[in-house]
């Protein structure tokens, strides 16, 4: 059995693609107090950089079998929590930005019945979320939720595999879900 301390990055990433729990410990015990102190300067919430080192690790587990690197996985860990990080507070930035949106609206006393202009701001949000996804994907996506069609016909109107457009349909989905958070993303889903 390797002295699993001993061994370069390289070598324990090998090892964590075959399945070695112990190879994933050790980078994992390598790199976490690194990350979490380089994840703080950032945020200052010893919760939230939890959670960005966490997730950060999870997602290594899962994917081990399809990740790659070229020399320098520390390298790849640090863009990695700063990706996260960037992702984090782009998120919060917009969700402060809505609570705001509903903390004005609210201490204007604007009456509630004026639904009709809400529902016209959260479809002009929706559009706007849908016109920045990638070309091809938010094609698909229009084809399927604008003009009701079925996956065979996009795929035979744009020449492409059912496969894909199932794929786009569903990350187009995934984007919008982190973009326009759950309720909105309900509404946009029932109407």
């Amino acid at each position: 059995m390797p002295d699993y301390k001993e061994l370069s990055d390289h070598e324990l990433f090998d090892l964590l693609k075959d399945n070695d729990q112990l190879a994933f410990t050790e980078i994992y015990d390598r790199y976490k107090e690194v990350l979490h102190r380089y994840a703080y300067k950032w945020l200052q919430d010893r919760d939230a950089v939890k959670d960005v080192i966490q997730d950060l690790f999870t997602m290594i587990w899962t994917k081990r079998d399809i990740l790659t690197f070229n020399q320098n996985f520390s390298g790849y860990l640090y863009i990695s929590v700063r990706n996260a990080i960037l992702r984090k507070i782009q998120k919060e930035d917009r969700n402060n930005t809505y609570a705001n949106s509903l903390r004005d609206y609210a201490e204007k006393g604007v009456s509630i019945t004026d639904h009709l202009l809400r529902e016209k701001q959260l479809k002009s949000i929706i559009e706007q979320e849908i016109s920045a996804l990638p070309g091809k994907m938010r094609e698909v996506f229009e084809l399927s939720r604008n003009e009701y069609l079925s996956h065979a016909e996009i795929a035979e109107r744009l020449g492409i595999s059912e496969h894909t457009v199932r794929a786009h349909v569903k990350k187009a989905l995934k984007i919008l879900r982190g973009r326009l958070g759950i309720y909105m993303f309900l509404y946009f889903l029932m109407h």
